[in-house]
């Protein structure tokens, strides 16, 4: 199909600003994917806040020009499927890796997190990266620790004075037995018998 001037500036333009915006871009060959496979790849890719753009190279080159996906450059050959994360940073590798497993038709060429061009290899890698929820949850498992290590410590100090008091009133307790034990022993060596005289 033949664009005229102003469609490829507008493309460039549309993948330009996604980009700008993503935190990770995959690069994936989808020569051989069906019309229905597609068509279903990218309702998984809006449902996961995954920008996905069949484009060609020459306008994937000037659109990424500037952002931080430029080092994608050497690895625009062929047919081009960009999927950019919009959301999270493990979100396109995410959705690339499960669709590549589906969709055998699929090949990751290239990967790319803040400037950084990863193999395809290390879309395992990427795909690992924890989704925005769990992220805040380590967050705050991280930040809460020192407070919860502080409470621990605070109630740790009564606590080792009631196991201490404890402690002193069970040695009291058992040194008073040992003195009632002890006095009725020596009572009973005192006395004498009566009536024999």
């Amino acid at each position: 199909m033949v664009l005229r001037l102003e469609q490829k500036q507008a493309i460039v333009a549309e993948v330009g600003a996604e980009a700008r915006k993503a935190h990770s871009a995959v690069l994936v060959d989808f020569r051989g994917l069906a019309v229905v496979d597609m068509t279903e790849l990218r309702a998984k890719a809006r449902r996961e806040g995954v920008y996905l753009r069949v484009v060609r190279n020459s306008l994937a080159r000037r659109a990424v020009e500037g952002t931080d996906y430029e080092c994608l450059n050497d690895a625009l050959e062929g047919p081009t499927l960009l999927a950019l994360s919009l959301d999270e940073p493990g979100s396109a590798a995410r959705l690339m890796k499960t669709c590549a497993d589906e969709y055998e038709a699929l090949e990751v060429k290239a990967l790319a997190i803040g400037g950084t061009l990863l193999a395809a290899s290390e879309i395992d890698r990427v795909a690992e990266l924890p989704t925005r929820p769990e992220a805040l949850g380590l967050l705050m498992s991280v930040m809460l620790a020192p407070a919860a290590k502080l409470v621990r410590t605070l109630n740790e100090v009564p606590g080792k004075l009631v196991r201490t008091l404890a402690a002193v009133g069970e040695a009291k307790a058992a040194q008073t037995d040992a003195q009632a034990e002890d006095g009725v022993e020596k009572g009973t060596e005192d006395a004498q018998p009566v009536g024999d005289d």
